[in-house]
């Protein structure tokens, strides 16, 4: 029989299967044709970008060697330090700084001796460019992408025009210019889907795009880009690195949107993707995100194994550590975990936001109003500055349950109206059933009890939809209270303290059956014997079994 094309020419089919973008077969094909002769140059650096989007990162480093020796002694500067450039990102994603450091170096000096002017000279601003930004010197970073973007524009060069865009973007969100910032970030993105711009650039922005729009919660943006690029993962079944973070970002979506089952499954998908890839940061994202899942859905000691998990991969636990600790009745470490990072996030604006809303939460079980309102005052200002409907949403339900425990019917039953319109304007299921949840409370509060009931039906079809256990529990404990109005004056959380009480409960056991702190039952306490005139437990116990509240 006569031999196969692919084991005639494995040369090219290597090159075919790289410009079909099937990386695995590009990977095989051209390392083939490598065993049988030494790669050209040009060769060489497809292979080395084939072997990096296939997930072989080793090979990839020693590859891009190759191609940088052989091209500089051919005296191709330019593209021999492209391949110093490839190289040093490739090791530093990998968390090897040192090496990393050394090539971006090397290539600069090649460039300092030929004297070349060249696009490659702004392709080494970028590592120093990113430096900047991430070590808080916004007006620096700007300034040197704006140097990165006239070299692009210069030799018009679609990656280079990308990254630049996408720093430039990066640096005036940070610097507070939020929609110049976007705008950028959407003109880099645009020549991404456009797929003027190399996979490997194109997997940075997509990636970098998407925590930049996390960051500011634009949730709309990050729901188009998302599905940008899910399609391009997709486009490319070999692909390696971005597609877990792909799978992270689809599953926040989702969540987002109620598809909680979807979203958990493409959480575990994406742990399992990244099982082998030790230093990725998607990984830390990956187990964050499916402890979200399962904590919602009262998988508590699951949910902690997975807290445990990002936590280990570098991806901060909180604040879904906090509200773990919360459902399991332990406030006062809660408490503690919640101050901690806020005070930790100094005055990064986006680390505060992204815990204000536990804060409020937490502070509210543990019988703090005052911590709750200051913190739900400084989401409200942080939401304002971002202009962002989601923030705004979540800065205006905290604000209602503050003014609820305070008291406030008329202010709750407005924000929290704001709230609600919000949530159901970004499809938000579960969180718009929140918000009626404390809407039902503000009813109770009011002696509304038909309203209190209709809102309770609407969460309780949507807990049940979502799966959503520990919601499920209180809308069941709430909808115990509607049917007559408590005597006495008492509150409908002062009726379930006496319910408690009446039943033998210690203030631990009560703080630990409702997830308050006992500081909080005590207060409850007090008020509900001065309200009934009683000054023993045994004297509040005989009045819950004469009004039929036992």
């Amino acid at each position: 029989m006569a031999p196969s094309t692919a084991a005639a020419d494995p040369l090219a089919d290597g090159r075919d299967a790289f410009r079909r973008r099937a990386w695995a077969e590009a990977y095989e094909r051209l390392s083939a044709a490598d065993g049988r002769a030494p790669l050209a140059a040009p060769d060489l650096e497809r292979l080395a970008m084939a072997a990096y989007l296939y997930g072989r990162e080793e090979r990839a480093v020693e590859t891009w060697e190759r191609a940088h020796r052989a091209l500089h002694e051919a005296g191709a500067v330019g593209r021999a330090v492209r391949c110093a450039f490839w190289l040093g990102l490739t090791l530093a994603r990998y968390g090897q700084h040192a090496r990393a450091g050394g090539w971006f170096a090397r290539g600069a000096r090649l460039l300092a001796d030929s004297g070349e002017d060249c696009v490659e000279c702004g392709y080494l601003l970028v590592p120093s460019a990113f430096g900047a930004l991430e070590g808080g010197d916004f007006a620096g970073a700007r300034a040197a992408f704006a140097e990165v973007a006239g070299i692009a524009d210069r030799f018009a060069d679609p990656d280079l025009v990308a990254l630049s865009r996408l720093g430039q973007g990066q640096a005036l969100i940070a610097a507070g210019e939020v929609a110049a910032g976007t705008s950028l970030l959407d003109e880099a993105m645009v020549a991404v889907t456009a797929d003027e711009v190399s996979p490997i650039a194109a997997g940075i922005v997509y990636c970098a795009v998407l925590i930049a729009c996390r960051d500011i919660f634009d949730v709309g943006r990050a729901a188009e880009w998302t599905e940008a690029l899910s399609r391009w993962c997709a486009a490319q079944p070999d692909l390696k690195p971005y597609r877990g973070q792909c799978l992270v970002h689809r599953s926040e979506i989702m969540e987002l949107r109620g598809e909680w089952s979807a979203a958990l499954a493409q959480a575990q998908q994406a742990c399992a993707l990244l099982a082998g890839r030790t230093v990725d940061p998607a990984v830390g994202m990956a187990q964050y995100q499916r402890g979200e899942l399962l904590r919602l859905r009262g998988a508590l000691s699951e949910a902690e194994g997975a807290y445990r998990e990002a936590d280990h991969w570098g991806h901060s636990p909180q604040p879904g550590l906090a509200l773990l600790r919360l459902a399991q009745g332990r406030t006062d470490d809660a408490v503690a975990a919640v101050r901690r990072v806020v005070a930790q996030a100094g005055g990064d604006r986006v680390r505060r936001a992204r815990v204000l809303a536990a804060c409020v939460d937490v502070s509210l079980a543990a019988g703090d109003p005052g911590a709750a309102r200051e913190a739900a005052e400084e989401l409200g200002r942080t939401a304002d500055g971002f202009a962002s409907p989601y923030l705004r949403a979540v800065a205006a339900g905290a604000r209602g349950a503050v003014l609820l425990s305070e008291g406030d019917a008329q202010g709750a039953w407005e924000a929290l109206g704001v709230a609600r319109a919000a949530w159901q304007e970004l499809d938000a299921p579960y969180e718009a059933a929140l918000v009626r949840v404390l809407t039902a409370e503000v009813c109770l509060l009011l002696g509304d009890r038909d309203t209190a009931k209709l809102e309770l039906a609407a969460a309780r079809t949507v807990f049940a939809g979502l799966g959503a256990a520990p919601q499920l529990a209180r809308v069941d404990r709430l909808a115990g209270r509607v049917p007559g109005r408590p005597p006495g004056g008492l509150t409908p959380r002062e009726v379930e303290v006496l319910r408690l009480v009446a039943g033998g409960a210690t203030n631990r056991e009560i703080a630990a059956t409702l997830v308050i702190s006992e500081k909080t039952v005590a207060r409850h306490l007090d008020n509900m014997f001065t309200k009934l005139s009683v000054s023993t437990r045994s004297a509040a116990t005989a009045y819950a079994y004469r009004h039929g509240l036992v």
